[in-house]
């Protein structure tokens, strides 16, 4: 197994007690990269119950999450986690590879890849 991701604690945690909400036990944690956004590239998160050929499979804080072999370069060493305060709770991606990202802070490209950027 290949470790592409780090899940923090609280990310796990927030993402299992949505997985309850929406009676998706069970499911894996699909965390991927699309084309689009400001940038070039988006992240993606989702449920998923079925697992691929071609899918990554690791495991943290009972969070079974899948990443594509072919998104797993752009998300290498890429940090989920879930922050709280005042003004509500979201999660936050730090991704080592993105040399350029937007305001939205959900957009952004690498050095290798840079998508398909669309109008703000």
């Amino acid at each position: 197994m290949t470790q592409v991701i780090e899940i923090t604690k609280a990310a796990a945690i927030h993402v299992k007690e949505m997985m309850q909400h929406n009676e998706e036990e069970g499911a894996f944690l699909r965390v991927s990269v699309k084309g689009g956004g400001c940038s070039g590239l988006t992240y993606g998160m989702g449920f998923e119950n079925e697992k691929t050929e071609a899918d990554f499979i690791q495991e943290e804080y009972g969070l079974q999450m899948l990443v594509s072999r072919e998104d797993a370069p752009i998300l290498k060493g890429t940090k989920i986690d879930y922050k709280q305060s005042l003004m509500g709770g979201g999660f936050t991606i730090e991704n080592p590879n993105a040399i350029a990202s937007c305001g939205c802070g959900t957009s952004f490209r690498t050095a290798k890849t840079e998508g398909t950027p669309e109008s703000c």
